[in-house]
């Protein structure tokens, strides 16, 4: 298949998407604006660089976020192998090294003969719109003004943005080890588990609130749920919600005991390593709108974190997305006019699509890249079924019915429900699970029987 597709953004949809067309035998453009443009949190010009956490989320087969690893892992795709490689204790969450895991995807992109990496940034379609079959945006959240400005243009309505947050990462050896403790919840042996955890008496907890909601803060104003994705909160956010939201959220400490005390604490944060070596580690669902300077004074405060070092401050940043039930059709090609204006195909994949998360970015990627191969041969792509997990993110974010639209993740809240009721929740959320794998197999059996699967597996 001697064809050319141009893809735009070199992140996690943008490098699967690009993987999976070569592995089809089509020639693809890769174009990626960094290091020459950067953003406000990527710090390399790597592929597939994390910006936020470390940590691709539960790996457990009968969670939404399991179910989506398991579709991954059956269709092959190239990004989670990665993921695998260079993954770090992280409890039942799968956590990468993320210096390991762009290092690794970067070189897989550069070695591939049939990819072909630019580094330059497009702010036009037009631009880049000649002489080839097919085009995928996987631009992400992080999709400069110019390039945003003309998707607007040409779906006619207005982009929206929502505000997205970072949580800091603090070295490990200025966390003060005897204050803290390690352990995953529910573990109750001390000295085991995968997270460190910083324990608050009542007294702390309220003096740690009090200064954290009088902060100062980078964008000087109380936000509505509605601009903020529910998932990247600012702690701050959440704090002002009430006194005991945080202590009820990121900073829950139900499963925990302190070995001091042999007790659970009042309320703790929880530390997550960031890398293979435990150098630095994340302060887990501290997204933050905090200046620096207030963040060094606040999270100072809390237990074990006193002569805390930060290896990354906590960044907030305006996230773009398009309105994916009004613009997006279920194989992520955009709707109306756009390819009749450009005279090609035009897809879009990962964030900017409207999809939350490293691993249904992946799977994006690699839905965009079937839809693409499909189009190249002159066949209609199968269906993806609304019981595998994907498939049911991708039946409610292109939907027409789905009103004010917001990213969305997988999650067992916009499935299907089972045929025949299951009132326990882990045999329930186990019978989603299976039914989505038979699923799956379906669907990969049809991708075969039409010649758009890679012939290395």
């Amino acid at each position: 298949m001697n064809r050319l597709v141009r893809i735009i953004g070199g992140g996690l949809a943008g490098s699967e998407a690009a993987l999976w067309l070569a592995d089809m035998g089509v020639n693809v453009e890769l174009y990626e604006m960094r290091p020459h443009v950067s953003t406000a949190v990527h710090r390399t010009g790597k592929m597939a660089e994390l910006v936020c956490s470390n940590s691709l989320k539960s790996f457990k087969s009968d969670t939404a976020a399991g179910m989506l690893k398991t579709e991954l892992d059956m269709l092959g795709s190239r990004l989670f192998a990665c993921a695998l490689e260079t993954k770090i204790d992280a409890g039942g969450a799968l956590a990468v090294d993320r210096d390991m895991f762009s290092d690794l995807v970067t070189n897989m992109l550069e070695s591939n003969a049939r990819i072909d990496i630019k580094h330059q940034e497009v702010t036009s379609l037009e631009d880049v719109a000649h002489e080839c079959d097919a085009l995928l945006v996987a631009t992400g959240p992080l999709t400069s003004d110019s390039l945003a400005d003309k998707l607007k243009f040409l779906t006619g309505s207005e982009h929206l943005a929502f505000y997205d947050a970072a949580a800091p990462i603090v070295m490990a050896d200025s966390i003060d080890n005897s204050r803290v403790f390690r352990q995953s919840r529910y573990v109750e042996e001390h000295g085991q588990g995968d997270y460190l955890n910083c324990p608050f008496t009542k007294s702390e907890y309220d003096e740690f609130i009090d200064a954290l909601i009088g902060a100062d803060r980078v964008v000087k104003r109380d936000f509505e749920t509605s601009d903020l994705f529910q998932a990247c909160q600012p702690i701050e956010e959440i704090a002002r919600k009430g006194v005991d939201a945080p202590r009820f959220g990121a900073m829950k400490p139900v499963g925990l005991t302190d070995p001091v005390t042999g007790k659970r604490p009042w309320a703790a944060v929880q530390l997550r390593a960031e890398n293979a070596h435990g150098s630095s580690f994340n302060l887990v669902g501290f997204q933050t709108n905090l200046t620096f300077p207030e963040q060094k004074r606040v999270f100072r405060m809390i237990p074990g974190l006193e002569n805390a070092e930060f290896a990354r401050y906590g960044v907030m940043h305006r996230n773009t997305y398009v309105d994916a039930p009004r613009v997006l059709r279920s194989t992520g090609q955009m709707m109306g006019n756009v390819s009749n204006v450009l005279e090609i195909p035009v897809y879009i994949a990962g964030q900017l699509a409207g999809t939350e998360g490293y691993c249904e970015a992946m799977r994006s990627g690699i839905n965009a890249a079937i839809s693409i191969s499909a189009q190249l041969k002159n066949v209609q792509p199968p269906k993806v079924s609304v019981h595998t997990v994907f498939g049911a993110l991708i039946e409610y974010a292109t939907n027409p019915s789905t009103k004010n639209y917001q990213p969305m993740h997988v999650n067992f809240g916009i499935m299907e429900p089972l045929q025949v009721p299951i009132r326990n929740k882990s045999e329930r959320y186990a019978a989603y699970a299976q039914r989505g794998k038979c699923a799956l197999e379906e669907y990969i059996d049809c991708l075969k029987r039409l010649d758009l699967f890679p012939k290395r597996y």
